[in-house]
């Protein structure tokens, strides 16, 4: 009898420590697992709305930022650099934003400024030919590969398309359209969100 409840005893201990055991290695699992469900600062930065605070941009000066992976210029334009856009509308392919609108440029950029201010042209900094990212070519006059009367703007260093400060494509250029304006809105004169609008996210 004695003998019974000594290997019942034993065979108790055995189970619990078994139990405890699992019930660790269970808890360590589940907290893996939900873990994972999680997404990473790194994927909600690629896929979710990005909001960026503009204050210190200066007339003149440029902002990039990640969104999606991809590069998006917050450019702060000049009352001089928004008068050259008159200038260039007869020489760029696309002056009102009609090739592919619902793509491309959002209702409320589907102006001479293809923005929603004026003075603020947020665009994704990616060529529409094959994929390249446009330089800065703010500078106006002659310069390498751009016109004598170039007004400013950006120039695909693959195959040498240029973009007026609007990100319009000019004519004869490789580069089929012009650059995509995302979605976006302002939450305030400092505080801009890309990715998302009234509507909702991109």
């Amino acid at each position: 009898m004695s003998n019974e409840k000594q290997v019942d005893s034993g065979r108790r201990g055995l189970l619990v420590a078994t139990c405890a055991a699992g019930g660790v290695a269970g808890l360590a699992t589940t907290g893996v697992l939900v873990s994972t469900f999680q997404p990473s600062e790194r994927a909600k930065a690629a896929g979710a709305p990005v909001e960026v605070d503009i204050a210190g941009l200066v007339p003149g000066e440029m902002k990039t930022v990640e969104w999606r992976g991809k590069p998006v210029w917050i450019l702060k334009r000049s009352p001089e650099m928004i008068a050259t856009l008159k200038q260039t509308d007869a020489e760029v392919a696309d002056p009102n934003s009609e090739r592919k609108p619902d793509e491309l440029t959002p209702e409320y950029a589907r102006n001479e400024y293809r923005s929603i201010k004026p003075e603020i042209l947020v665009a994704v900094g990616i060529c529409t030919h094959l994929g390249c990212s446009p330089v800065t070519r703010f500078q106006t006059g002659a310069q390498p590969s751009l016109p004598d009367d170039w007004h400013g703007g950006f120039l695909c260093p693959c195959h040498g398309s240029t973009f007026d400060l609007a990100g319009r494509v000019f004519k004869n250029k490789p580069a089929p359209d012009n650059l995509e304006v995302p979605r976006h809105m302002f939450l305030s004169d400092s505080k801009l969100v890309i990715g998302k609008d009234e509507k909702g996210e991109a």
